[in-house]
């Protein structure tokens, strides 16, 4: 089994939803419970948290996480994801990395290991990222039908997929995020997630959203708590 770093950048400033990385979440800072998912999934060597909060630095120490403390010209809401990759890749040596957020709170140690068991089986891959299955009549800006015939209203579940990248899982290497300087490859894996799964927290909605779920989903899960409790 490659030695695998679990990357998760946090950054202390948050545009849409303030202080989001550590507002509370069903009775836990936001970031404890992606943290806590990490540390469950038994393929990850090492937990990696990259950071310009101290705060939040606090926080993953807790977790046994490795800070990285984010230079100065990484630091703002302009910087692209990439570059903070590449900069810890830099930093901390692994044969394989999973880049995920704390933004994915529904996301399950299970569906990591399954990720990876993907992954590594996949010879022909140098990347995975996951995405999420959508099935819907979808037209661009110039009312140009993308995955459906204009004339023919065939039934939404009889549409060819279409994939959404959806943010929650990125495998990859160091050769084949220094060769493109992004986190997809050349020869990149989708990786098929079901969307409550999946859910993002990108905007205020999607917090009190996300919270109904993960209480629906993991609140009499005593297996589940056990299992990620610090």
């Amino acid at each position: 089994m490659p030695r695998l770093a679990a990357l998760v950048p946090m950054k202390g400033h948050s545009e849409r939803v303030p202080n989001k990385n550590l507002r509370d979440f069903n009775g836990r800072p936001l970031c404890h419970w992606i943290l806590n998912t990490l540390r469950a999934t038994p393929e990850v060597d090492e937990l990696v948290v990259n950071t310009d909060s101290p705060e939040i630095a606090a926080e993953a120490e807790q977790f046994g996480a490795t800070v990285i403390d984010r230079p100065e010209r990484l630091q703002g809401d302009r910087v692209p994801m990439n570059d903070i990759i590449l900069h810890d890749v830099r930093t901390v040596d692994a044969d394989l990395y999973l880049q995920t957020h704390c933004t994915n709170p529904l996301l399950r140690s299970s569906t990591i290991s399954e990720a990876v068991s993907m992954y590594l089986e996949d010879d022909d891959c140098d990347s995975l990222f996951s995405v999420t299955p959508m099935q819907t009549r979808l037209w661009d800006g110039e009312t140009r039908p993308i995955n459906h015939e204009r004339d023919e209203l065939q039934r939404t579940q009889d549409l060819d997929p279409v994939y959404e990248e959806n943010s929650n899982i990125y495998l990859f290497t160091q050769d084949s995020v220094k060769q493109r300087e992004n986190r997809i490859g050349d020869r990149p894996r989708m990786f098929s997630m079901d969307a409550k799964e999946a859910i993002d927290i990108d905007q205020p909605i999607d917090f009190r959203v996300a919270e109904y779920l993960h209480r629906d989903w993991y609140g009499d899960n005593p297996a589940y708590n056990e299992a990620t409790d610090r």
